[in-house]
């Protein structure tokens, strides 16, 4: 028997199309486990997981959240992840910590173009996955034309343990699959060479020989067990609980000497208006009271230290200190930020599209202006892929993945800041970069603007593509006092958000060339108003070159629409890559297109492709680089 301290944990995440039934499946396995009194309802807003305002009233599932119960000698922790592809930021930090997965899908609306990309993900990682059906109760649900569908769109290597009577009615029911049905055999053997074996020559494998492989392949993320339910009926949810203690594998354990290893994936207000910030551990132990150091890679590719004490801890579901395997509900570290790491910086995650829409927010009452910019930082905080900065005209950019996004944002700002904003017309995010070499000083006392006691020479260069930014100097180590080098360096990456055409700069080398001060009167702040002055002199005689970023993208369609596709992709100015017909995940007819297009087409395709395809289309994209606007 496991103490509540020793116990194993498995980590696992819910991931689904809109409106599949996520928040519901969470209840209902919460509540059937006695870890809630009640089930919640998403219409009624009162959700264990989905505990904002905004959340509620929306419906769907915005920050990602943990809730635990246990099953027999296991501590399941359920991560509920967002379903809509605008808050794909906080699926890619979930996916990180997870030991597996269900991929839920409705039993009425069937296979869904993001279910189809969740899984595409899921698969490319080899996370263990188990397919969860749901609605089996509804009208018009369907099972055995359902499997053939999910077969043909989704995924050939699915195994189903249960069979459903009376589907799409009330009466609705799940029954066992046995493992030794032929169908069953034969899904396994397809990514089991020992099975394979077994079914061609002989003796048939035997249900314990199947079993294991089945766990196996699970496992490995080769093969995908798919289970019937009712998240609301509370039908075939026990066979799924089963199905994940059995066939997920459980964190090995790590020795507790070892420096703590772990992943912020995510970050929410707390009731005293601080944060707490959510830990998946994988080495170590962490404990109340503790001093920790996260590391967090920028925008320009600077590891930046972020050290803060434990306050409080609250291990999810169990008692004593924070062991690897397990998640804890950290306070008291008020600069942490989701993605940031303890222990290593590594890149486990799996890689979405960073935002590549910008828009400009403004408050409607010029006296809330500043409140604004203070709430949009705050925002930016909790998830730093969508950060906010300080625009030239007084209004402040933020990056977004969507309109959705750009509501959400809004209604927060309304509801938990009393701020009415406006944002203008999302736009595509340029980036620029130096076309040659330029160098510019001033020296003190200078009198542009005012007597600033400061001497500061830099040189701006091209580096190379893909290095960020880079910041070094070539005047004596020591020849300025600390503050002052730093004040330099920190507003070189500063004004570097904003080039000569008002986009970032990046891939670049800034080299310090000259400094100087007054010893008595010089002020950190004589070199941070002076710095902006000469970087921008620099760029301007080194010239910037405008690019626009590009997404490759893989686009599935039935035969019959290749001809309205290709034309629509070439429209848009698509540079195509091979063509392969039946290139489909399942096999069957169809073709597989692939190429490059201009980020700000992107939208317009998707847009565009379910007309043409009769909403067959399935389209995936993922940056690619960028391209020099001519």
């Amino acid at each position: 028997m496991h103490s509540l301290s020793s116990r194993p944990t498995l980590n696992i995440g819910i991931l689904a199309h809109v409106d599949a039934g996520k928040t519901s499946l969470t209840e209902r396995l919460l509540f059937d486990a006695g870890a809630i009194g009640r089930l919640g309802s998403v219409d009624g807003g009162d959700t264990r997981t989905d505990d904002g305002v905004i959340e509620r009233q929306r419906g769907i599932t915005i920050r990602s959240a943990v809730a635990a119960f246990t099953a027999g000698d296991t501590q399941i922790n359920l991560i509920d992840t967002p379903g809509h592809s605008d808050f794909i930021a906080e699926v890619e930090r979930a996916l990180e910590v997870l030991d597996g997965a269900v991929l839920l899908l409705s039993a009425v609306e069937g296979v869904q173009a993001q279910t189809r990309v969740l899984m595409r993900t899921l698969r490319r990682l080899r996370l263990p996955t188990l397919v969860f059906v749901n609605k089996i109760d509804r009208a018009g649900a369907r099972s055995e034309a359902l499997l053939t569908d999910i077969r043909r769109r989704l995924t050939p290597h699915i195994v189903p343990l249960t069979d459903v009577t009376a589907v799409g009615t009330p009466a609705a029911r799940t029954r066992p699959r046995p493992l030794t049905a032929p169908a069953t055999a034969e899904a396994v053997a397809e990514v089991d060479p020992g099975i394979l074996a077994a079914v061609v020559d002989g003796p048939a494998p035997t249900p314990d020989e199947l079993a294991k492989a089945l766990a196996a392949r699970t496992a490995d993320g080769s093969l995908h067990p798919l289970l019937f339910g009712s998240a609301l009926g509370g039908q075939g949810v026990p066979e799924l609980v089963e199905a994940l203690t059995r066939l997920i594998p459980r964190p090995d354990p790590t020795a507790t000497e070892v420096p703590p290893r772990g992943t912020v994936f995510a970050v929410r207000p707390a009731p005293d208006g601080g944060r707490t910030a959510y830990l998946r551990l994988y080495e170590g132990e962490v404990t109340e009271r503790q001093r920790l150091t996260f590391l967090r890679r920028g925008a320009d590719g600077r590891t930046t230290e972020v050290p803060g004490r434990v306050t409080g801890l609250e291990v999810i579901g169990r008692r004593g200190p924070l062991t690897a395997g397990n998640i804890a509900a950290l306070t008291g570290l008020p600069t942490v930020r989701g993605g940031d790491r303890l222990g290593e910086l590594t890149d486990r995650a799996p890689q979405f599209a960073p935002p590549s829409l910008e828009t400009l927010v403004r408050a409607r009452r010029p006296e809330q202006s500043a409140r604004l910019r203070a709430a949009l930082l705050a925002l930016s905080d909790q998830d730093p892929l969508t950060h906010a900065r300080p625009a030239a005209d007084g209004s402040t950019a933020l990056l977004l993945y969507g309109e959705v996004q750009k509501e959400v944002v809004a209604a927060t700002l309304a509801q938990d800041f009393g701020i009415d904003a406006e944002f203008e017309p999302s736009r595509v995010r340029y980036l620029e970069r130096p076309a040659g070499t330029g160098e510019a000083y001033e020296e003190y006392p200078w009198l542009d603007r005012a007597r600033c006691y400061a001497t500061v020479g830099l040189r701006v260069e091209p580096g190379p593509i893909d290095s960020g930014t880079v910041f070094t100097y070539e005047t004596e180590l020591g020849a300025l006092p600390r503050a002052f080098h730093q004040a330099i360096e920190d507003t070189v990456h500063a004004s570097l958000l904003a080039g000569p055409c008002e986009w970032p700069v990046t891939d670049c080398r800034v080299v310090l060339v000259r400094s100087g001060f007054v010893g008595p009167l010089s002020t950190a702040a004589d070199f941070r108003a002076l710095t902006p002055v000469v970087l921008r002199r620099a760029l301007e005689r080194a010239g910037t070159r405008v690019y626009e970023p590009y997404h490759a993208f893989e686009l599935e369609i039935p035969a019959s629409a290749l001809a309205p596709v290709t034309g629509l992709l070439a429209s848009l100015g698509a540079e195509f890559g091979p063509t392969r017909a039946g290139g489909s995940t399942d096999g069957g007819a169809g073709w597989q297109l692939t190429g490059a297009l201009a980020a700000r087409r992107v939208r317009e395709a998707e847009l565009r492709l379910p007309g043409l395809t009769h909403g067959e289309g399935v389209w995936w994209s993922r940056p690619s680089g960028d391209r020099a606007l001519r």
